[in-house]
């Protein structure tokens, strides 16, 4: 008898095509789900700064809480924040807590008052009054901690992140991550970012680039009396800002030139001068000033120092077009002045720094420029200036500096900062 041929029946297996379309919606339906999970647990969540002052109560202000540079000034503010940290890291806004910055200490009456901002993180759903309330609820339970007496002030006030970034720039050495109150700080790679230094100056002799420069306040710029030995003529002069000597984002006319009146082209000695511009510089995020150290200041042999410039990236080549930056250390004198080094050559009013295989340096373009290091409180300060040294980047031979702190008070006399 004819039996006809078994069919499979199309219901037991699935359609490849099938099996495709129902695989790429799941992976899709998975994805939208992550994303929807990475937006609310991060994206969904943004940055509030917030501005208040406190009364110290039990100290008196003198003039060494004047400058951000003294040792007085530097233990107070991180008192004052080492406070305002702990009680909010033991309250119920722990969470939402980042960073908290001393901007200002102030003279009020006799007494001191601490402007402070201070910033914190949560949803962007949360209503903003409520966590207003529960910041200034938590301020209010400060008073007193290790002999330090704080009055809060009655009320905190929102800042945008305009208005934070405004408040940051105006007072000296801030880079982006203390103008964030960012808890990150990353300096990596040789060649700077827009912002990175705000300070630094490019001083261009008939819009070249000849030597570097340090803002040191809306109107005057530090740098190396070497640097005019055969051009003095401020109309001959302009002041760049910005990480490019090409397209610069300011360009100001120099004013004046005041050179050392006892710079020694053979000694190097007094390898200092200041340059007023024709005009006050606005400050912004890219462009403000750094912090100038105290007189009394120690610069530990060993610590990390950076210096910056445009100088050639090899002895005898051209100067680059792109802000370069490179980590090294301060070398004492005594070492620096070792028969292998420079055989008593560093002067008292010089410093020497470099790595000891040589491999970063300052070279021919960034006479002038800035030494900076940084202190406990992420503010950066100018110790030295681009001096001096045998050729580039050699071993044993560290790049020499105008010593900042051993001409503190000439900046002074010459500036009025």
């Amino acid at each position: 008898m004819y039996r006809p041929r078994s069919m499979v029946s199309p219901s037991r297996f699935f359609n490849p095509f099938m099996v495709a379309l129902i695989v790429i919606i799941t992976v899709g339906l998975l994805a939208m789900t992550a994303g929807l999970l990475i937006h609310f647990l991060a994206f969904d969540k943004r940055a509030y700064f917030y501005h208040s002052n406190f009364h110290i109560l039990n100290v008196d202000y003198t003039e060494a809480l004047n400058s951000p540079a003294t040792h007085e000034y530097r233990t107070l503010s991180e008192r004052i924040e080492s406070m305002i940290t702990d009680a909010f890291r033991e309250s119920n806004l722990r969470s939402e807590f980042i960073r908290t910055h001393v901007v200002k200490l102030r003279k009020e009456g006799s007494g001191v008052v601490a402007d402070v901002v201070m910033k914190f993180r949560s949803s962007k759903r949360n209503n903003k009054k409520a966590i207003k309330t529960r910041i200034q609820s938590v301020l209010q339970r400060l008073s007193s901690s290790g002999n330090l007496e704080i009055a809060p002030s009655n009320g905190i006030t929102s800042l945008t992140d305009q208005d934070t970034e405004n408040v940051l720039t105006q007072e000296c050495g801030a880079r982006p991550d203390l103008i964030t109150l960012s808890e990150e700080r990353i300096i990596g790679g040789t060649q700077a970012e827009t912002g990175d230094w705000p300070w630094q100056v490019s001083l261009q002799l008939n819009n070249v680039h000849h030597c570097g420069g340090t803002l040191i306040s809306n109107l005057w710029v530090l740098t190396a009396a070497h640097c005019f030995r055969s051009y003095s003529n401020p109309q001959q002069w302009t002041a760049t800002f910005g990480v490019s000597t090409i397209s610069p984002r300011l360009r100001v006319r120099v004013r004046a030139i005041l050179a050392h009146a006892e710079y020694n082209s053979i000694t190097r000695d007094n390898d200092i001068a200041v340059v007023q511009l024709d005009r006050p510089v606005t400050f912004t995020r890219n462009i403000h000033r750094v912090c100038l150290p105290a007189a009394t200041q120690n610069i530990m042999p060993d610590s990390v120092a950076y210096v910056t410039g445009w100088g050639s990236l090899t002895y005898g080549g051209n100067t680059v077009t792109n802000l370069q930056q490179g980590e090294v250390r301060i070398v004492s004198s005594e070492v620096c002045n070792e028969p292998a080094g420079y055989g008593g050559s560093v002067l008292p009013g010089m410093l020497c720094a470099g790595v000891r295989s040589g491999a970063v340096d300052a070279c021919q373009g960034d006479s002038g420029g800035p030494l900076v290091q940084e202190d406990t409180r992420r503010l950066w300060f100018v110790v030295g200036i681009v001096s001096w040294g045998y050729q580039c980047g050699l071993p044993n031979k560290p790049g020499v500096y105008t010593r900042v702190t051993a001409y503190r008070n000439w900046i002074r006399q010459q500036t009025g900062i």
